[in-house]
């Protein structure tokens, strides 16, 4: 079997298609990982209202995921197959914000005023690194590569060329960010709902920076459609970011 990358194995004469395997398995593990945690957890929002913010995060997150991923590209939709790869086209970060306004608009139209977030955070997390995964394993096939480098990371990902392996420096981030906010979770230091937001802001900063390293489109100030989001994220957690500072400076004082 040849493991090159983009790694596409042939068994039994069938081509295997091992980023949308690796995505199936990424929803699967993600929500079996969130089933658990819930089960052991004292979870202050009713079965009814929590099977309601699902479900608004998973609209939520299809609408944003497909509307970022087509302002990433975008293109004129003349024709049905362009629209169908436009529909095919999708980005978790549009996904993830997308998801975020899905569960505060389904948590208004039922009365929800509990925080949901934490509980999805570290499946989210489990989630995107096995979808990172694929990513990496897809090379070039996915844009989630970067710009052409001589720096010591750097890989042929598929067109002879050495690049950032974005997707592998996503996947060591989220691995350090697993381990950091499993450790905040368990400890019961931050209110209801911070670890959902710290991940968010750290994530969205992680990705803004990253752009930078990307084959990207830069459209207004010279930033990505992926960066005014982070833009936007920032803006809307911006109370949070300076609870976040103020709690931080606060220890560092202390120590």
């Amino acid at each position: 079997m040849d493991w090159t990358i983009p790694f596409e194995p042939t068994v039994a004469g069938h081509a295997i298609n091992v980023h949308l395997i690796l995505e199936y398995t990424a929803f699967f593990v993600a929500f079996r990982y969130y089933v658990y945690p819930r089960k052991r957890s004292s979870d202050k929002i009713t079965s009814a209202n929590r099977l309601s913010i699902i479900l608004g995060a998973i609209f939520g997150a299809l609408i944003g995921s497909r509307l970022m991923g087509y302002l990433e590209h975008p293109i004129a939709i003349d024709s049905a197959a362009i629209l169908v790869k436009v529909l095919n086209t999708k980005t978790i970060m549009g996904g993830l914000f997308g998801g975020l306004l899905g569960v505060e608009f389904s948590k208004y139209l039922i009365g929800e005023k509990q925080r949901s977030g934490d509980l999805f955070t570290l499946p989210i997390i489990l989630g995107i690194i096995i979808g990172r995964i694929g990513c990496f394993l897809s090379g070039i096939n996915e844009f989630t590569y970067g710009s052409t480098t001589s720096f010591f990371l750097a890989m042929d990902l598929g067109d002879g060329l050495l690049r950032h392996p974005i997707a592998l420096y996503e996947i060591i981030f989220l691995l350090a960010l697993f381990w950091i906010l499993t450790l905040i979770f368990r400890s019961q230091q931050l209110p209801d709902g911070k670890v959902f937001q710290l991940f968010m802001i750290l994530y969205f900063g992680f990705r803004f920076l990253i752009e930078f390293i990307k084959p990207n489109i830069f459209f207004i100030g010279s930033l990505s459609s992926i960066q005014w989001l982070c833009v936007v994220c920032w803006i809307y957690y911006h109370r949070s970011i300076y609870e976040f500072f103020k709690h931080a400076s606060q220890r560092l004082h202390l120590l």
